[in-house]
């Protein structure tokens, strides 16, 4: 297994290629969620999987949220391989970047509901209600130092 970290620019034509497909099978075919994955945040984000030889394990962005250099958020975080413990090792990596990369004070994410309680495993605590993200429960997380 290799953890890897790229910015956008970095990125090979076939990572790119794995971590939308990746992307698209979980939160829009899986999920049943009509929605444009590619949002344009992807060419200001880092991007961090984990890979093995037959391909993507796992994978997040994060990013500057709001042009707030001292927050950033996590993003579009999945697995292909659940129950195995990849999510978390590139979650720690995104929170160990934030703080390395951006020297962020305060990590954010919106997390689905249902997992709640794997972003507080790692520390995040809730700071919203419940709310209905393209028909999809979510609530908001937050992080700090």
């Amino acid at each position: 297994m290799e953890l890897i970290v790229r910015s956008f620019s970095q990125l090979a034509t076939e990572e790119l290629y794995d971590i939308l497909r990746l992307r698209s099978e979980v939160f829009v075919v899986e999920q049943n969620c009509v929605y444009l994955d590619p949002d344009g945040t992807d060419k200001e984000s880092l991007h961090v999987f984990l890979r093995d030889e037959e391909g993507i394990l796992a994978y997040a962005r994060l990013f500057v949220k709001n042009n707030d250099p001292l927050t950033v958020q996590i993003g579009r975080v999945v697995s292909r391989v659940r129950r195995k413990g990849y999510g978390t090792i590139v979650l720690r990596e995104c929170i160990r970047q934030a703080h390395e990369y951006f020297q962020a004070e305060e990590i954010i994410l919106e997390a689905q509901t249902y997992a709640k309680f794997f972003y507080e495993a790692e520390g995040f605590v809730q700071t919203s209600e419940e709310f209905l993200e393209d028909g999809i429960p979510h609530i908001c997380m937050k992080w700090t130092k």
